[in-house]
């Protein structure tokens, strides 16, 4: 999602960038290392590489805007949106990696404190309207048990991030409630690229306004 992929468009954080820009009247520098398929633990291992991009660009970024962990859920994506976990069976389904994302959410954190060795920086982390494809695609594909259990496990996913994010004193940005809320009947299937799965322009630019809404705690 934060590589741009599907939209054709400017990528939200470097919309995100220029908006803060303007609003802050500072020049901002911004480096997208947003990749395809990155899972939490994957963001987790290159932070705690002193050698990686990240963890360099980290040691001196002021800003960081984290979107991560659908991917840690790929395995189960079929069971999900089949509808084989409902319900409560939704955490069951997922319980091991939804223990290893809230560590690794709370580790991530911890390693770009670390890298910024007490500096003030913002850290802003977001949650998903859906783990898994929503919209005109979903329910093309998926039945009416999946889709909801799709929904299910968005809402436990969310809460793992936002609780990991609030016991490190990080705000968390709440995705969801803007793409509901800018739709009709709550249909996102607008702001979706054709994969149904990633955003397109319209939603880049809804991430992107988000995220400025919040302003910059822990820096301004």
């Amino acid at each position: 999602m934060t590589s741009g992929y599907g939209c054709g468009c400017s990528a939200f954080p470097d919309q995100y960038a220029h908006a803060a820009s303007a609003r802050y009247d500072v020049p901002i520098t911004m480096h997208n290392l947003g990749q395809g398929g990155l899972t939490s633990g994957q963001l987790l291992s290159r932070l705690s590489d002193s050698e990686s991009a990240e963890s360099q660009l980290v040691s001196s970024a002021d800003i960081d805007l984290i979107t991560i962990g659908a991917n840690d859920f790929a395995d189960q994506h079929e069971a999900i949106t089949q509808g084989a976990c409902l319900g409560a069976g939704v955490k069951v389904c997922t319980e091991d990696e939804l223990r290893q994302l809230s560590s690794n959410v709370a580790d991530i954190i911890a390693t770009i404190r670390q890298r910024r060795q007490g500096l003030p920086t913002a850290i802003l982390i977001t949650g998903y309207w859906n783990v898994f494809e929503d919209g005109d695609v979903a329910r093309a594909s998926f039945p009416k048990a999946g889709l909801r259990a799709s929904k299910d496990l968005t809402a436990v996913v969310n809460l793992a991030i936002q609780s990991a994010a609030s016991a490190a004193g990080i705000d968390y940005v709440d995705l969801s409630g803007p793409f509901t809320r800018q739709t009709p009947s709550s249909d996102v299937t607008t702001l979706l690229a054709p994969d149904g799965d990633h955003p397109n322009a319209a939603g880049h630019a809804l991430i992107a306004r988000t995220l400025l809404s919040e302003g910059l705690p822990g820096l301004a």
